[in-house]
């Protein structure tokens, strides 16, 4: 599944400090990269409906569609029974959370109808009647047959077994149906039968269901309302992945229980519906009111879990290719196929197929791919096998994203969901306690490929942007959780869904690249190949994986390992947080310890008892040296060692494959330090990243000191890689540092120290921007890193970049149909600078703007821009606009918390608070008061601010409410105070250095 928010590239842009007024437009950036690149969370979802059996005359979901069979499924089972709760049952295999081994799905006959018409387009939901014919093994002696089913009224269940080979169903006799119950709590629906299934015999489960599907739910099956070619539309889809599949039909919805499938799809004639296999046939059925529908039939599936069944009903068109004998089908609104937005991902998607199955010397084993690009899908991409979906904001490229990064993101997400064939689809883990196998790989894999087609990008700095950077913020020894679980205890839909989240996707991809790295490229990849071969078309746990790769070290002699690939990969994969590495150059001593936030004394001794099996590549004076290992606590490495006199210096962790932070003892600091100053170029640019953000992370932790960190500044101004300067402002122009731009002590020492070193990386991008903006396009680390480079610069006061923001903005006040005058990567920058260097001429031509577009990534832009003015009447008037103006107005953001950003806004929305307090929380809700209360907040540093504080909201608040808001004002003053002191010692350190 496609990766989830947050997981792009790897600094927030909400974290600036730009002009806090700036600070509101960069978390527009986040909002929107959130719904654009990364990695598109799961949302929660209302809860289901009851369960329930119902007659189909009396099923309020079938209307006047064909009614379902009413028999009885066998003696005894009358429906007004059916409806006793679970907890009136005795416990039995029910209450567990986990199907019983006594049966094993072979093959599922489907049949679903969706009532879908396309002249019924008021409707938020629509019914299906569905029908499913399951073929099963029995392993146990059993009279209790348990499936998974969620929300689906059923109306016929029957037994037919024992089943002869080759003999048909008519030969097959019918088991006694007692009674058909529903475990609410577990998902389940039971069937008691009067006499056993025998073990080593095949039966076949019918049973006939319907169900109601909504527009706001997006699993199961879910619509898609949207407009193409000027009307109102409206598509059906499916996201059976986890554990959906039991909303669309009964099934053994676990991902071990894979078999095949034969999928119907009955539908109105003028759509048509797609399946994961090839269309097999089409016939006519005439419904019970004569109108006609089409009944679509789809080739039988590989097996595989339910979890990848997938299916679409829509009125679309596409692009289509053939790749090596296979047809790919890029299918998306109409609109969108006539101005060739799908063709780029239409371009790419063949290529990428070939490159794995060359690589793996394993072909994609269906005939066909068909990619949906949908208005709307909450899990961002999702990789079912033949039958992709994405949001199309994910796959459609269009003519005005040249100089976007979005061309780079569609690469990276299609080259995801494409490495999934392979990892997820053709082997799949056991139990979604090792989902890392399915997202880990995928991630892995999807810049190795990016890479491949283009060789010019550099891969080390964007696997470290894109996965390693956003993970290491987020892991470590007290709040974090293992790639993999070693007991199965993740068995809820929720928990399940959980995680789906930065450490099965980044930590996975990071652990694959790691093991690489300490073997080699060829031997990974042929450990892999044995791996999947082995197991296709069935499933895994993680042993399975280290087996493989044993038995790939066990086949050569070059490469020794201190232990097991189990042994190693184990200490990473089941324990939590990430280590430490430190080096003493004097001693050549490296030991490991913990990463904690804000760092004790002996806390390592009382929290965390593991160690990890660590590999070291390194390097010394820019000469790559052998692996070694760190297998213990402490080391000693008498290569690494170095005096004080002579030139030498070390830096562990080559191209940043390990998952580790490493810090140096002061004579390592030092070297480095002075080796930066005399010839930057000589230490490679990933590890100029790495200095920079382990030094400032090792620092912030009291690992090390501030001073440390900020040596290694010096040079910058020799530093012309825009990469490197990106990872500079994020950690020195934090919000830790400066909570508002008021900070009159810092900020000019500041401002004189960067200033200095900044004139070149200035000088080489202000020129691309008014000379050849066009060359830009395909530097995806340039587009990522151009809005921190110039939104600092004015923060600054670079008076040229001020010029150019004026330039820029005046441009297109002259020519406002042309919205691309502002180049995209730097047009937040240049509307707030526009709004804060103007009146209320550029304000109102802004508002203007907004009023006038319906794009939805736009408004956020512009509303965020608006807050930027400096003027306090213009300010009052915008907040005025918002909670009085038209529900649809202004609904993108909080004006108010957009205006208390800044400094000068902080105190102006303070004051209208106070005057307005009931409007804003009918405009808003009540929690955002409490959110407004800690923006205006947070710079307190005093009991008596917090005193203000509490009297200026004593009569907005409950009283619950004012307890919370309490003690997150004591936090964020003690917060502050730990800033204060920091702040000071960089004061400090400026007055020395400037």
């Amino acid at each position: 599944m496609g990766r989830r928010a947050g997981s792009g590239f790897y600094v927030s842009r909400a974290g600036t400090v730009l002009l806090a007024v700036l600070a509101a437009a960069l978390l527009l950036a986040l909002a929107v990269l959130a719904a654009l690149f990364g990695r598109c969370a799961r949302v929660p979802q209302p809860e289901h409906r009851g369960f329930g059996i119902a007659n189909a005359s009396s099923s309020p979901t079938l209307g006047r569609e064909e009614p379902l069979p009413t028999q009885k499924p066998g003696p005894g089972w009358e429906p007004a029974a059916t409806t006793a709760s679970q907890d009136r049952r005795p416990p039995g295999p029910w209450d567990q959370l986990r199907l019983p081994r006594w049966l094993v799905p072979l093959h599922y006959d489907l049949e679903l109808w969706p009532r879908l018409r396309p002249h019924e387009l008021s409707a938020r939901s629509l019914s299906f009647t569905g029908r499913v014919n399951i073929t099963v093994r029995c392993v146990a002696a059993t009279r209790r047959l348990l499936l998974h089913s969620l929300s689906l009224d059923h109306a016929l269940a029957e037994v037919l077994g024992p089943l002869s080979p080759g003999a048909g169903d008519a030969a097959a006799g019918r088991l006694p149906v007692d009674d058909v119950w529903f475990a609410t709590d577990t998902q389940y629906v039971v069937l008691e039968l009067g006499e056993a299934l025998q073990p080593g015999s095949r039966y076949e489960l019918r049973l006939s269901f319907s169900r109601r599907v909504f527009q706001e739910v997006k699993e199961g099956l879910f619509l898609n309302v949207y407009t193409d070619q000027g009307e109102r539309r409206v598509l059906l889809a499916s996201q059976m992945q986890p554990t959906f599949a039991r909303n669309v039909f009964p099934c053994f919805d676990e991902p071990a229980l894979k078999a095949t499938f034969n999928i119907t799809v009955i539908h109105h004639p003028s759509y048509v519906a797609l399946s994961n296999m090839p269309q097999l046939g089409q016939s006519v059925k005439e419904d019970v009111d004569g109108s006609k529908w089409t009944v679509t039939a789809f080739h039988t599936t590989p097996h595989m879990p339910t979890y990848l069944v997938a299916l679409a009903v829509c009125d679309y068109d596409y692009v289509s290719r053939t790749e090596r004998g296979k047809e790919i089908r890029i299918w998306a609104r109409k609109d969108a196929i006539a101005n060739g937005n799908a063709d780029f991902a239409l371009n790419i998607t063949g290529p990428i197929f070939s490159f794995l199955e060359d690589l793996f010397n394993i072909s994609y084993p269906l005939p066909k791919t068909d990619i949906v690009a949908l208005p709307v899908f909450d899990n961002c991409a999702m990789e079912n096998w033949g039958l992709l979906m994405f949001d199309e904001s994910f796959l459609l490229l269009r003519p005005s994203d040249q100089l976007t990064e979005k061309k780079t993101v569609i690469s990276y997400i299609v080259s995801h969901e494409i490495g999934h064939q392979w990892f997820g689809n053709l082997v799949t883990m056991n139990w979604w306690n090792n989902i890392w196998l399915n997202e880990g790989f995928a991630s892995y894999f999807e810049l190795g490929i990016i890479n491949y087609f283009n060789p010019k990008l550099p891969r080390n700095e964007i696997f470290y942007s894109h996965f390693l950077h956003d993970i290491l913020k987020e892991d470590h020894a007290l709040v974090s959780r293992a790639v993999s679980k070693r007991v199965e205890n993740f068995t809820e839909t929720s928990e399940i869904n959980e995680l789906f989240d930065l450490f099965t996707y980044n930590k996975g991809a990071s652990m694959a690249r790691m093991l690489s790295s300490f073997l080699n490229e060829p031997l990974f990849i042929s450990a892999l190949k044995s791996y999947l071969r082995t197991f296709s078309y069935s499933n895994v746990e993680q042993d399975d994986l280290w087996r493989h790769f044993q038995m790939a070290i066990d086949d050569q002699s070059e490469i020794l390992l201190p232990a097991t690939v189990k042994s190693i990969m184990d200490s990473w994969t089941h324990q939590g947080g990430f280590p430490v590495i430190t080096l003493n150059m004097s001693a050549g001593v490296v030991k490991q310890e913990p990463f904690y936030l804000e760092k004790e004394e002996n806390q390592t001794l009382l929290t965390h008892n593991g160690t990890w099996i660590v590999p070291i590549l390194w390097i010394k004076n820019g000469a790559v040296q052998s692996l070694v290992w760190l297998d213990k606590s402490s080391k000693v490495f008498p290569e690494m060692q170095v005096s004080e006199s002579d030139h030498d210096w070390v830096i562990l962790n080559l191209n940043m494959t390990g998952y580790y932070i490493v810090n140096y003892d002061k004579l390592g600091w030092k070297k480095l330090s002075q080796q930066l100053e005399k010839d930057s170029k000589a230490i490679p640019v990933i590890h100029r990243l790495q200095l920079i953000n382990d030094a400032f992370s090792l620092s912030k932790n009291n690992y090390i000191e501030i001073e440390t960190a900020l040596d290694l500044t010096k040079y910058l101004a020799e530093e012309d890689e825009i990469i490197v300067w990106h990872a500079v402002f994020i950690n020195l122009l934090s919000l830790d540092l400066f909570p508002n731009e008021n900070n009159y002590d810092l900020y000019p020492l500041l401002k004189k120290y960067l200033l200095k070193r900044f004139s070149s990386i200035w000088t080489i991008y202000s020129t691309i921007i008014r000379e050849n903006v066009a060359a830009l396009q395909d530097d995806y680390i340039a587009i990522k890193s151009l809005e921190r480079l110039f939104g600092t610069a004015c923060w600054l006061g670079l008076e040229d970049c001020l010029q150019l923001s004026r330039e820029l903005f005046r441009k297109w006040m002259n020519h406002p149909e042309n919205k691309y005058e502002i180049p995209y990567p730097i047009k937040n920058v240049i509307l707030c600078y526009g709004i804060a260097l103007g009146n209320d001429k550029e304000w109102d031509f802004l508002l203007n703007i907004y009023i006038n577009t319906t794009e939805e990534e736009e408004r956020f832009q512009l509303a965020y821009a608006m807050g930027c003015s400096k003027d306090p009447w213009i300010l009052n008037r915008y907040m005025e606009y918002a909670i009085a103006a038209s529900p649809f107005m202004f609904n993108e953001t909080n004006v108010l918390e957009t205006v208390a950003a800044s400094e000068v806004g902080r105190y102006i929305a303070k004051d209208f608070l106070v005057n307005n307090w009931q409007a804003v929380r009918e405009r808003y809700g009540k929690e955002s008061l409490v959110m407004l209360i800690y923006v205006i907040g947070r710079t307190i540093r005093t009991d008596l601010q917090i005193m203000e504080l509490q009297q200026f909201f004593s009569n907005m608040l409950e009283e619950h409410q004012r307890i919370t808001v309490l003690a997150k004002l004591q936090t964020i003053k003690n917060e502050n105070l730990k800033k204060k002191a920091r702040s000071a010692r960089i004061a400090e350190w400026l007055r020395k250095n400037t």
